[in-house]
């Protein structure tokens, strides 16, 4: 699969099918695990008919995370081409500020690690996401 990461502006917002967020709570990277499976994986999901991307965004960070209050910000695009199809997302940070009750979702369980955890649901992309996450951080001070 080759991944490639965009500025933001450069991919056209309609191209834009998904959000993940790296999200950060109290010191510590929140990671979901889906009922069907064992992995972690950033929050994130399918942008819905009429949803702008930052919707989209706010609206899964909530889905899979219970998330009350959080300053999402943009980080970047990127695409992953399988040479059958190409797709485009949008990387955010989350720094929650508060979280409710998991919402009954396809998310079983949503937990704080202190870096990458271990038994990824998708390991070629994560690490990548991540990094670039923790570059965007230091850029601007965020620590």
């Amino acid at each position: 699969m080759k991944i490639e990461f965009y500025d933001l502006g450069i991919v056209e917002d309609q191209k834009l099918d998904f959000a993940v967020i790296s999200a950060y709570y109290k010191g510590q990277w929140v990671y979901v695990r889906h009922r069907s499976r064992q992995s972690w994986e950033i929050p994130g999901g399918d942008r819905e008919q009429g949803e702008t991307i930052e919707e989209t965004a706010g609206r899964e960070l909530f889905e899979e995370t219970g998330t009350k209050e959080s300053n999402i910000l943009p980080i970047c695009d990127y695409s992953m081409d399988d040479s059958l199809n190409k797709v485009y997302g949008r990387l955010y940070f989350a720094r929650i500020n508060g979280t409710g009750p998991l919402p009954d979702s396809e998310i079983e369980e949503a937990k704080g690690f202190n870096s990458l955890p271990n038994h990824l649901t998708y390991p070629e992309i994560q690490p990548m996401l991540y990094g670039k996450t923790i570059a965007f951080m230091r850029e601007r001070d965020l620590y």
